[in-house]
């Protein structure tokens, strides 16, 4: 399948005008910020886990490509001036210059990434969701582990990178991978379509 198809948010809120646009993507933002308040400190690195990338996935799976990639770009620019948005309540420009910072900058991309795949209905059997928000942590780890290299050795990179997330996004893949196409299957039944 490789025309768009409808989002999530497209089914709840069909023919959405630009109002309802900007406030699903202030919403998403917002989101983000407050799943980034659950975070917790990883002793031996300077990234924590959160509920950061968990959101950015959803948004991107939710919402499609573009309004995803505006919602993390907003985000980004709420922390950037300050607004406690970042993990553990942190805000501010420097944060974006810090260990951290490949991380977030990946955000709008991996969001895009999983929303153009949910566009194409990716979202709607369980290998799919999972493929997709796989493939959205990967363009967040991959940038990450870029910027995390200029702030640690290369022998420590990975074990304070990467390998303490592994079993989290799994574990967050698998359940956004049960979760959507039940919501797509409760969406059918109600609309009677195939949307």
């Amino acid at each position: 399948m490789t025309t768009r198809t409808l989002t999530l948010a497209d089914v709840a809120w069909p023919r959405a005008a630009a109002l309802q646009n900007l406030l699903l993507i202030a919403g998403a933002s917002v989101a983000t910020a407050a799943a980034a308040q659950i975070a917790i400190p990883v002793p031996w690195s300077p990234v924590p886990i959160s509920g950061q990338t968990f959101a950015v996935l959803l948004c991107g799976a939710v919402l499609g490509a573009r309004r995803a990639f505006a919602a993390q770009v907003l985000y980004l620019a709420e922390g950037a001036m300050g607004l406690p948005f970042f993990a553990g309540g942190a805000g501010g420009a420097a944060v974006l210059a810090g260990p951290t910072a490949g991380y977030l900058i990946a955000f709008p991309f991996a969001a895009a990434l999983t929303g153009f795949l949910a566009e194409r209905g990716w979202d709607r059997r369980f290998a799919g969701t999972m493929a997709a928000m796989l493939l959205g942590s990967v363009v967040i780890f991959a940038a990450g582990l870029a910027q995390l290299s200029r702030f640690m050795p290369a022998n420590q990179l990975l074990a304070a990178g990467l390998m303490p997330f592994v079993p989290g996004d799994l574990i967050k893949s698998a359940l956004a991978a049960i979760a959507f196409p039940a919501v797509w299957r409760l969406a059918h039944r109600r609309s009677g379509s195939d949307a």
